[in-house]
């Protein structure tokens, strides 16, 4: 059996596909940006995910929406803060923090986070050592036009975990879809899954209301990409993701328990 871990939770990945629910704290990401800058609106988000049934919550401060303005690790910070603590306080699923920045890592992981879903493919050899020093889980993302070299991507990211003291087991990898990439390299990706999956390591795929989803549905205004992500997801779920990373939670989550019930029965 293959398993995700942190250092407080074992995600069993035999067991069923996992849900992670995003909150952004940001004014301007391409979906919600600036309905969660308010602590008291994070909050209340934050609980509505984790009732609706997700199995993770991840944060982020800063958008990475295409052309995307990139801000410092101060004010990444200064978003976060207000929120993370008590957020990681009241809810009892994991908490994962959407960062870059070691400086902003460490701090979240001080406050509760159990896992550094790091856009730039842990760029920082820092965010390794956090890792090691904490034992938290990691996503590790490939961005980048050259869609044939994940799964090679993915090795090095491991041998490079593996050296900095980093159990195997507390890695997840995300192929980037969106991320310097056209439609069609999205496309091969999701036709790909099987291919690109490492054998031991969950595979997450975020795809939620991205323009895949408008390239695919044909829908332009990302308010109603809900079914076509829907779609998309299931069918990245059928063939190998591990976890799907989403913004309609109760959608998700009812759907990809049905699937899961199809696809692993007698399991």
């Amino acid at each position: 059996m293959s398993f995700f871990k942190t250092n407080k939770t074992i995600f069993d990945l035999s067991k069923k596909t996992y849900i992670m629910g995003i909150l952004n704290v940001t004014p301007d990401s391409f979906s919600d940006g600036g309905k969660y800058i308010l602590a008291e609106n994070a909050l209340k988000k934050a609980l509505e995910i984790e009732n609706l049934g997700a199995d993770i919550i991840d944060i982020g401060a800063q958008s990475t929406k295409p052309g995307y303005k990139k801000i410092s690790h101060e004010e990444e910070w200064s978003r976060l803060s207000p929120v993370l603590g008590e957020i990681c306080k009241s809810v009892k699923i994991p908490v994962s923090i959407d960062t870059f920045y070691p400086e902003v890592a460490k701090k979240a992981l001080n406050l509760g986070a159990e896992i550094i879903n790091d856009v730039s493919g842990f760029e920082s050899p820092e965010m390794f050592k956090l890792m090691a020093q904490y034992s938290c889980g990691a996503v590790i993302m490939h961005s980048g036009e050259n869609v044939s070299n994940i799964k090679k991507f993915f090795s090095i990211k491991l041998g490079e975990a593996i050296h900095y003291g980093v159990s195997a087991d507390n890695i997840c990898f995300d192929p980037g879809i969106g991320f310097g990439k056209n439609r069609e390299q999205d496309l091969w990706i999701l036709q790909n899954i099987k291919n690109i999956k490492t054998k031991n390591n969950a595979l997450l795929i975020g795809a939620s209301k991205k323009r895949i989803v408008e390239y695919l549905s044909g829908s332009k205004n990302v308010s109603n990409r809900t079914l076509g992500t829907v779609a998309v997801d299931l069918y990245a779920q059928i063939n190998g993701a591990n976890i799907l990373r989403v913004h309609d939670v109760k959608e998700a989550v009812e759907t990809s328990r049905c699937i899961d019930k199809l696809i692993r029965k007698g399991k």
